[in-house]
């Protein structure tokens, strides 16, 4: 049964729709248009809680029974969980794509988009303060994670992830973030293997907005 993804065109919403083409699932976008407050209405909030995209409805859910997930991390694990792809069974194996998907819904997504706020205001005394401190912090997490992939092909070790879908869709905004990958060459060689898999370029491909 197919799934509905509904979504905008964000970095948050790109995991989900690389994760879904991965997982070779059939879906169908329902677009929620952030910039008209769309995310504010009553049905939409019935299965985003939060007023956040994106959100998922299930028709095939645990035990058949359909099923609505949001948070982008939780639906990543909730399709990893229902394909048994990209998310280990083994504990000691699965242990690392929690933490790098934590450490990606924790700093490398909200510190970003800090940045993203702060490029936009037009006070120059007010963008400064903001764009200096994350900025920095931003930077920071990209040298995190070039340190982690100098031994590892993905962020979980040897295999790709759920935790690479979530990161990739924040790095896919580097340039916006003002970072050069080549300062990064292990982020650029993983970087460019991801969206190199032809999943990937459909996930990114599909219309979200």
């Amino acid at each position: 049964m197919t799934i509905e993804l509904h979504t905008w065109n964000t970095p948050n919403g790109r995991k989900i729709s690389v994760a879904l083409e991965e997982m070779g699932l059939p879906y169908t976008v329902k677009v929620v248009d952030i910039t008209q407050g769309r995310q504010f209405e009553p049905a939409f909030l019935k299965i985003s809680p939060n007023n956040r995209i994106p959100a998922i409805v299930d028709p095939d859910g645990p035990g058949g029974a359909p099923i609505t997930v949001f948070e982008s991390g939780a639906i990543l694990l909730y399709l990893g969980e229902k394909t048994g792809r990209f998310l280990p069974r083994d504990l000691r194996a699965r242990v690392p794509v929690y933490e790098w998907l934590m450490w990606q819904m924790g700093g490398f997504g909200p510190m970003p988009g800090q940045v993203h706020h702060f490029l936009g205001l037009e006070n120059e005394a007010d963008r400064r303060y903001g764009l200096e401190r994350y900025t920095k912090e931003t930077k920071r997490l990209y040298g995190v994670a070039d340190r982690r992939l100098a031994d590892n092909a993905y962020f979980a070790g040897a295999e790709v992830s759920v935790a690479d879908f979530a990161i990739l869709g924040w790095a896919w905004r580097h340039e916006r973030h003002k970072v050069d990958l080549a300062e990064f060459p292990n982020v650029q060689r993983w970087y460019r293997s991801m969206m190199d898999r032809p999943a990937v370029k459909r996930g990114f491909e599909v219309a979200l907005s």
